[in-house]
């Protein structure tokens, strides 16, 4: 749960608060958790870290999106593609790469592709439209691809 709030708030004395005040959300939460079956308990405490992540951010200040205005406007933002990246790239060189990226482009980076949210689950979370998500979605996968490139990667 550590790296998970790491990916979203990027500085580590951050990310430590935010998982400090995750887990205190999660026990003092825990009488009200209902099992569905194998991983939700997991599943269940992952959403309150990304909740606690994305409010700290908020509180910050940190939670801005690059163009949004054009984004808005253009609604037929344009899919990125997939791009693949050499097997022998560790997580950890990965992570590190998704954790440079703008504020706003992690974020939703991180909830459509690591976490698996819907544009239309993080507009309702971000309080933004479904275009401005796949905008700042479409631009994060140009910048990843940009700088793994710049690593030499494809």
């Amino acid at each position: 749960m550590g790296r998970l709030c790491l990916r979203y708030v990027r500085n580590e004395a951050d990310a430590q608060e935010v998982l400090t005040e995750g887990f205190v959300k999660v026990f003092r939460e825990l009488p009200r958790f209902e099992s569905r079956g194998a991983g939700s308990f997991r599943g269940w405490v992952r959403k309150i870290m990304v909740n606690e992540s994305l409010m700290h951010l908020r509180k910050a200040n940190r939670l801005s999106f690059v163009g949004l205005e054009a984004a808005e406007s253009d609604e037929t933002a344009k899919a990125a593609s997939p791009f693949s990246v050499d097997p022998v790239v560790s997580a950890e060189e990965i992570f590190d790469v998704v954790r440079q990226l703008p504020g706003g482009y992690r974020v939703v980076f991180n909830l459509f592709a690591i976490e698996g949210y819907s544009h239309k689950e993080i507009a309702a979370m971000l309080g933004i439209t479904e275009s401005a998500s796949r905008s700042q979605l479409s631009h994060a996968r140009e910048r990843l691809q940009e700088r793994l490139k710049k690593r030499g990667w494809t």
